[in-house]
């Protein structure tokens, strides 16, 4: 659900509509720069992403309610065509034990973490996108 159309809060997190595909889930604030990097890193990828792996990407604000409303500016200009959600009170953040953003997790099979990375370095992508090629 793009926030274009209406932001949405994380309240129940299915894994049963992933069963047996790849996942990434990437929490992130809009004040962090390097979380923007990432997630445009992967923004220019992800359409071939999808097309070899059918892999989902849901970017998890973890904004608080008083920067909530830079998301979807944001979101809108950089044309992200993954799924963005909002955790604002950070329950399914402290549920993964993510302490600091951008936390990134590649999950499979019925949610099972196979790759995680707890900051963004430059090319950190090329390494999430090998991950996923070796689930196939």
């Amino acid at each position: 659900m793009k926030l274009s159309k209406g932001e949405r809060k994380i309240n129940v997190w299915n894994l049963k509509l992933l069963k047996n595909k790849p996942f990434i889930i990437c929490f992130w604030t809009t004040c962090c720069k390097k979380n923007i990097k990432l997630l445009e890193a992967i923004n220019d990828v992800y359409d071939e992403w999808v097309d070899e792996t059918c892999v989902v990407l849901y970017a998890i604000s973890v904004d608080d309610s008083r920067e909530q409303h830079k998301i979807a500016p944001l979101v809108n200009s950089k044309g992200w065509e993954f799924e963005v959600l909002l955790d604002p009170n950070s329950d399914f953040k402290r549920a993964m034990n993510v302490i600091f953003t951008p936390h990134t997790f590649l999950l499979y099979g019925k949610g099972e973490v196979v790759w995680q990375a707890s900051t963004y370095i430059e090319g950190d992508e090329e390494e999430i996108y090998e991950q996923l090629i070796k689930l196939e």
